[in-house]
């Protein structure tokens, strides 16, 4: 069944949701649906409607009636923020891509020292909104409960002020002084409330990683050194890799 994000103002009293832009578009137009055909739609605070199609104002508003509500189960139980060294290419929509499938919460490109991509200020809105495209469409292919943000490309030290002040904030790092990620994790478990959902920073470098100037000012800034095995990781592959863990450790 197709599925669509709106906000909570676009649900009316008597049941009816407005559904607006491209997503009424993409109804009338690409999937040629007509008047009683079923769609999902989530209202971005994790409820979910089974919705009847009542009608097509124009190319750019079709109107639902929500035929039943549901409490989503689809969201982790944490609140985890990716930030992305700028990788080489098309990597970054991987990197997006898988990490909204295993969860992420918001996803913040950043320049670091070994990034061969550099961020150009005049390109910074389109690719950002090209970026939200391909998390948007993530998580309505995963069955999300909302749509993680992505945010413009910031500095090595806009990272280490905003990523440190949360629950677990993890610097994935393949040089010495590490402690392994399911240890970091399951000793951050232990300090936490019981049923408290805790916030996480997983910190990703570019493809030459990070420089040691770097490491230590990070460490510097109380984020946790992590190690991730035996075998280094790809830049696009680090970010699921971490997600998968704390899945692995919070979820299942």
């Amino acid at each position: 069944m197709p599925r669509f994000f709106v906000r909570k103002e676009q649900l009316s009293d008597d049941g009816i949701i407005r559904i607006l832009g491209d997503d009424a578009h993409h109804i009338a137009r690409s999937l040629r649906m007509a008047a009683g055909e079923s769609i999902t739609v989530c209202d971005m605070q994790r409820m979910e409607y089974r919705c009847e199609l009542v009608g097509f104002e124009n190319d750019k508003v079709v109107l639902a009636r929500v035929l039943d509500a549901r409490q989503m189960n689809t969201e982790p139980p944490f609140v985890a923020h990716l930030y992305q060294a700028l990788p080489k290419g098309d990597k970054m929509d991987t990197v997006i891509q898988k990490a909204v499938e295993c969860g992420v919460a918001s996803i913040v490109p950043f320049e670091s020292e070994r990034c061969v991509v550099r961020c150009k200020p005049e390109q910074e809105d389109k690719k950002t909104e090209r970026r939200q495209r391909i998390a948007t469409e993530a998580a309505k292919q995963c069955g999300r409960g909302s749509i993680p943000d992505v945010v413009p490309t910031c500095r090595f030290s806009d990272v280490l002020q905003r990523a440190s002040a949360v629950d677990i904030p993890i610097f994935c790092y393949e040089g010495e002084g590490t402690v392994p990620l399911r240890q970091l994790l399951q000793q951050r478990r232990a300090q936490l409330a019981k049923d408290a959902v805790p916030t996480v920073s997983i910190v990703v470098g570019s493809e030459g990683g990070f420089s040691q100037a770097e490491a230590e000012a990070a460490q510097k800034a109380g984020f946790l050194m992590a190690g991730l095995g035996r075998r280094i990781l790809r830049t696009e592959t680090a970010a699921a890799f971490v997600l998968g863990a704390l899945v692995y450790e919070f979820e299942l």
